[in-house]
């Protein structure tokens, strides 16, 4: 691996974190990008490259995993759900779920 290779590495890997770590705020491509010091652009090309998906269908992935975690260990709304997960309501929540688990059948 060359040194800009694990440059970007290291890169797409602290991304990856600080989606994980704050999926519950949604962070946009703009305050990602920003954390790891690239332009949303050349950042959404990288990412993408690297992870084989985009940084929105990864913190969308993310945000389903969390929701669906939520749900089955907990008495919890789906309003609930949303608000804990970082949507703004339960058709997002729906939306999110359709989007997400809908691919895969």
């Amino acid at each position: 691996m060359s040194k800009q290779e694990y440059i970007n590495y290291t890169r797409i890997a602290e991304a990856i974190e600080y989606i994980r770590q704050n999926h519950t705020e949604q962070p946009s491509l703009k305050e990602i990008a920003k954390k790891i010091h690239l332009s949303p652009f050349h950042f959404q090309k990288m990412f993408t490259d690297w992870a084989g998906v985009s940084p929105k269908k990864f913190l969308q992935f993310i945000s389903v995993q969390h929701a669906k975690q939520i749900l089955n260990n907990s008495q919890t709304t789906l309003l609930e759900t949303a608000y804990k997960t970082g949507l703004s309501g339960t058709g997002r929540l729906h939306d999110l779920f359709v989007k997400i688990e809908g691919m895969k059948h």
